[in-house]
């Protein structure tokens, strides 16, 4: 979905496939007829944007082959789909029964990441539509922490340094400019946006920026005018946002929130969850270990890393951080300039809901996803943007 801000500029909303995961490049044909396009008809759009992810496996099928590439380029035009931005966070297994920790390798101390962000680079420029000439990647926030140490910010720090000298050349032969995005998350490396802008400073690349999770925003509790606002001062550019919903529990020490939450502690996905008290933001890596005796303290409110959906908020005694992405949104597209320009709807976490709010169907799951772009849709329309057809 495309709109037009009115400074004249295009502004562009996808939403993104790891919420079907595929592995290989068959795969990835398939979510396209199977999903992508169903989601598309629903909005009653003749083009939709959607964020792509590309497997290891799948990236370097299309990698090997050009055919392939061709191929696939051909088939989104055919589904009336079109792809402006890649996730390239997951390197593989993200449908796997447990993914937790291992969705952060390999990390940016790894030559295996620098490679496939590469060939992400490479794909993407080939898959932009024609009259498009940005793309955008995002990718992990250099490293679990725990594993990440002085050898490791140097390894890093050669290797985004090295991408940025790939992307300039990519631009020079193709015309097409790719940026990639660190994307800050809880217990990484780079935790908050403001985490991101030292390591950013150093590789001083226009190249490689930031991108704005609101869920990740929102469960560190960070305010979303003061880190927009912070990384515009020290010009680190925003290449993309994703537009997601933490889950927020405002009284914690309550039984019933804590059974509330407990439907929430799955065992697929990693669930930070975080409290803002006197002393600062206290946390731990999982909702189960929060929900453990007291590992956190429960006299404030509590935010949990879960992509809820958009339009449909947890029920009563819990609630979404919706206004987070509200307040971060009208930050970064709102002014009389946008200061990013590719948006993704990222809610990855449908099958992973409690058993009674997960869509059943293809069909439903369509329309769940259509629903949360539409409400996207109005929030940008809200603050002066108009769609485009």
């Amino acid at each position: 979905m495309r709109f037009r801000h009115p400074d004249g500029s295009t502004v562009h909303l996808a939403y993104c496939t790891n919420v079907h995961p595929a592995e290989t490049l068959p795969g990835v044909v398939a979510q396209l007829r199977d999903h992508c396009e169903p989601v598309r008809k629903r909005l009653g759009r003749d083009r939709l944007g959607i964020g792509l992810w590309l497997a290891r496996d799948a990236a370097h099928a299309l990698t090997a082959d050009p055919a392939a590439l061709r191929t696939l380029r051909a088939e989104l035009d055919r589904r009336g789909l079109e792809v402006v931005t890649l996730n390239g966070f997951p390197y593989q297994g993200f449908g796997a029964d447990e993914v937790k920790h291992r969705v952060y390798q390999p990390d940016w101390t790894r030559p295996e990441r620098l490679a496939h962000t590469t060939d992400l680079a490479r794909l993407l420029a080939a898959l932009l539509p024609d009259d498009v000439t940005e793309g955008s990647v995002s990718t992990l926030p250099l490293a679990w922490r725990t594993a990440y140490d002085t050898t490791g910010a140097r390894r890093a720090h050669t290797a985004l340094t090295t991408l940025a000298e790939r992307l300039e050349a990519l631009e020079d032969l193709t015309g097409r400019s790719v940026r990639v995005a660190l994307e800050p998350e809880p217990g990484c490396a780079v935790e908050t946006t403001a985490d991101a802008i030292a390591p950013l400073l150093r590789i001083g690349s226009p190249r490689i920026g930031v991108c704005v999770d609101t869920c990740h925003l929102a469960t560190s509790f960070e305010d979303p005018d003061t880190a927009v606002d912070a990384l515009l001062a020290a010009r680190v550019p925003i290449p993309k946002a994703q537009l997601s919903a933490a889950l927020h529990a405002e009284h914690p020490h309550l039984p019933e929130v804590r059974e509330a939450l407990a439907a929430f502690a799955e065992p697929r996905f990693l669930h930070q969850t975080r409290t803002s008290t006197a002393a600062g933001l206290r946390g731990t890596d999982d909702l189960p270990e929060a929900l453990a005796g007291h590992a956190l303290p429960d006299g404030a409110p509590w935010r949990a890393h879960f992509h809820v959906p958009l339009h449909r908020p947890p029920a009563p005694p819990l609630t979404s951080t919706l206004p987070v992405l509200r307040a971060a949104l009208a930050r970064l597209v709102g002014g009389p300039v946008p200061h990013t320009r590719h948006l993704e709807v990222e809610t990855y976490t449908w099958q992973a809901l409690p058993p009674a709010l997960r869509p059943r169907t293809r069909a439903r799951l369509a329309d769940g996803i259509a629903a949360e772009l539409t409400l996207a849709r109005d929030l940008l329309t809200d603050l002066g943007l108009k769609e485009l057809p």
